[in-house]
């Protein structure tokens, strides 16, 4: 693998130098971008994935999903969720103390009302909190469709059939976050209704539950990553057909065109859809010679190949040395003046590691998991500066997936907002982006002065020592020690940010600050500013 890719970067240098060497080629216009939107994004846009406060955030779309998210989902793609919540039955699992007054009244209906499959999990518990597999989310999402257990199929063969039905994406994730639901869900609004011959969103607008004038992002075109053992994974069309560039074709132009265009069918769509993995900004629309539109990624004309009879058909591959499939990763290397090469996601979003994680485990649990979502993939190949053997796979406490590098388990920070943030490097000396170097190390970072650990109450609305005097390079750790949640935030500078906000704090959790820098800052609790206060001088 690795001596292809080296023979492929080598004939597209080949190719661009005979480009002034008078090869003719097709004269594009410059490229034009591509509608292209996410399974997460679709989905929220029809309301089929609401979200919590804040909407279908990233934050959001890492959490682990629950039994009555997927009960609630199921009942929204039904038409029934709004008289779920108006249900008034007096019967109920007996765990339903365990959820808020409205999952009360969900659980309650799906109780008298067994016949829609949600008959709980024994001893009369429903078990809501607990996670979903793939396995039970595709149970779901068949029966969504019209199909019934131990009638169309059986629990035990619920992957294999739902893949007979187009149901495929999220049949090796396990336990499931809630951005896999996204991509589940998006699938099944593609499909048909069981002895129908309208997909679920046709059904869905009809019935009013999502906007008519909205139910064609269901139907955009797709482009799926398909994976082989020899190949590694590669960009394929909804149908699973492969997709092709040819190594003489330049940036944003193709030279494929009479009896070559017959045989290479051009590619192009003028909506994308994708799952999270794939960076939308990648795929671009260009005009060929021939007046025909054609889509691009990462700038190179996509083609099919006339032999490829069926999904996962790779005829094409190798065909004369110039034409191969559109490897993909969802790793690759970015780099910095002050740090670096680091690692970083298809998007370009940076990619962090936990010091007090262990080889092959993480720490990282809670409050924590929640401002370092895991990062997961099965898709990372070998590139410039990666290898592929040094990603692993661990399974979390909870069931679910993340990917390791060396051993290390990887996340993204939550106050990263776009590709090229860094603002978890180096906070409270324990996350770090990571050097793609042979010693799987954070990158070397200035050493810190030498303090002491100290330790901050936070109990009855204040701040145990409202004034505190440490040595550079210390640390506080604050504790909150009050039923309600409560953080510490510094006072705005110059720009208008703070230099340090820690995550509301629930009832015995905690969150350490490092203090580097001689200097008086000043702090609040955001949701108690006018009541809690305090100062911190750094010696």
């Amino acid at each position: 693998m690795k001596k292809r890719n080296k023979k492929l970067a080598v004939m597209l240098l080949a190719g661009a130098m005979m480009l002034s060497s008078g090869v003719q080629v097709f004269a594009a216009d410059t490229p034009a971008p591509v509608n292209v939107k996410t399974d997460a994004q679709v989905a929220a846009e029809l309301g089929v994935l609401q979200g919590d406060g804040s909407g279908v955030t990233p934050g959001y779309l890492a959490k682990t999903t629950t039994r009555i998210q997927a009960a609630i989902l199921f009942l929204r793609l039904k038409g029934l969720e709004q008289t779920a919540l108006a249900f008034k039955g007096m019967d109920n699992f007996a765990d339903a103390g365990t959820v808020g007054d409205s999952n009360k009244a969900t659980m309650s209906y799906l109780k008298a009302n067994p016949n829609l499959g949600w008959t709980g999990t024994g001893e009369g518990k429903f078990d809501p909190l607990s996670g979903v597999t793939a396995q039970q989310y595709y149970k779901v999402l068949l029966e969504t469709l019209g199909y019934k257990q131990d009638t169309d199929f059986t629990y035990n063969d619920v992957i294999t059939y739902a893949k007979s039905r187009g149901l495929y994406q999220i049949s090796t994730a396990g336990a499931l976050r809630n951005g896999h639901i996204a991509t589940a869900t998006v699938e099944a609004l593609k499909a048909k209704i069981k002895g129908g011959s309208k997909t679920l969103a046709e059904t869905l607008a009809e019935q009013k539950v999502i906007d008519a004038g909205k139910a064609a992002l269901a139907a955009y075109a797709r482009i799926n990553i398909a994976k082989d053992a020899t190949l590694g994974s590669y960009l394929v069309d909804e149908t699973g057909k492969t997709l092709y560039f040819f190594t003489k074709d330049r940036m944003d132009t193709s030279t494929c065109k009479d009896q070559c265009a017959a045989n290479w069918p051009i590619y192009y769509a003028d909506n994308i859809q994708v799952s999270g993995e794939l960076n939308g900004a990648d795929f671009k629309t260009i005009v060929r010679e021939d007046g025909k539109k054609q889509t691009t990624y990462k700038g190179m004309p996509l083609y099919y190949y006339v032999k490829d009879e069926k999904a996962g058909d790779v005829k094409g591959q190798g065909v004369n040395n110039v034409w191969y499939v559109v490897n993909f990763s969802t790793v690759s290397v970015s780099s910095q003046e002050d740090l670096g090469k680091f690692l970083v996601d298809s998007s370009g979003r940076t990619l962090y590691l936990y010091t007090k994680d262990s080889k092959d485990k993480s720490a990282c649990y809670g409050m924590c998991e929640t401002n370092w979502p895991i990062f997961y993939s099965d898709h990372i190949a070998s590139g410039a500066d990666l290898k592929s053997e040094d990603f692993g796979t661990i399974v979390r406490e909870d069931g679910t997936k993340q990917t390791t590098y060396k051993g290390m388990p990887l996340y993204y920070f939550v106050k990263d907002e776009k590709a090229g943030d860094v603002k978890g490097q180096g906070v409270n000396n324990v996350w770090y982006v990571i050097e793609p170097s042979s010693s799987g190390k954070q990158a070397e970072q200035p050493k810190a002065a030498a303090g002491k650990a100290y330790a901050m109450d936070i109990a009855g609305f204040a701040f145990a020592q409202p004034e505190m005097t440490i040595e550079a390079g210390s640390s506080i750790t604050f504790t909150n020690k009050d039923a309600v949640k409560h953080n510490v935030v510094s006072d705005a500078t110059a720009d208008g940010k703070p230099l340090f906000e820690t995550p509301l704090l629930g009832k015995g959790e905690t969150f350490t600050l490092t203090f580097d820098k001689p200097g008086e800052y000043t702090y609040f609790c955001a949701p108690h500013k006018s009541m809690m206060k305090g100062k911190i001088i750094v010696k």
